[in-house]
């Protein structure tokens, strides 16, 4: 029996694939624990449906990820923080990723999530830093930060 799998099963397919199973478990265990249903044609134009708009949605974050990257790489754009400063040259607060993510929103409207912005330890120095972003799972950017004495 053909059966079109609703999530994946460990050994017998992943979600959204067309296979041919042994009818006695399709009708017994598969389809009574909805994890997969009887492949009929009007089924399989579904799932085709289904998987050509999952295709599109992928290609516009992908198409606005590198738009997202070319706005983050241009010169203009360079995240401004002021910081008090002590006598050793250390900022006394931390520059960390949430604040990056918020100054970022602020200053040029981009939304970028905080787990997004690879800052492996919070910022404490004055002076220009490139952070590494991951902006889409096929995208990588950098964002220019400067910090200023207060």
């Amino acid at each position: 029996m053909k059966v079109i799998f609703l999530q994946d099963v460990k050994g017998k397919g992943k979600k959204g694939e067309v296979k041919e199973v042994p009818t006695g478990y399709a009708q017994n265990f598969l389809i009574k624990k909805n994890l997969a249903k009887e492949a009929t044609s009007q089924a399989i134009g579904e799932l085709r449906g289904k998987q050509k708009s999952q295709e599109k949605a992928e290609a516009e974050l992908l198409a606005e990820a590198k738009e997202i990257k070319a706005l983050l790489e241009k010169e203009e754009t360079l995240v401004q923080f002021t910081e008090k400063v002590g006598p050793d040259g250390r900022t006394f607060g931390s520059i960390t990723a949430k604040k990056i993510a918020e100054e970022l929103a602020k200053q040029f409207g981009i939304k970028l999530d905080k787990r997004h912005i690879k800052v492996e330890q919070p910022i404490r120095a004055i002076g220009l830093i490139d952070v590494p972003v991951k902006i889409h799972k096929e995208v990588e950017g950098v964002i220019n930060i400067r910090v200023n004495q207060a």
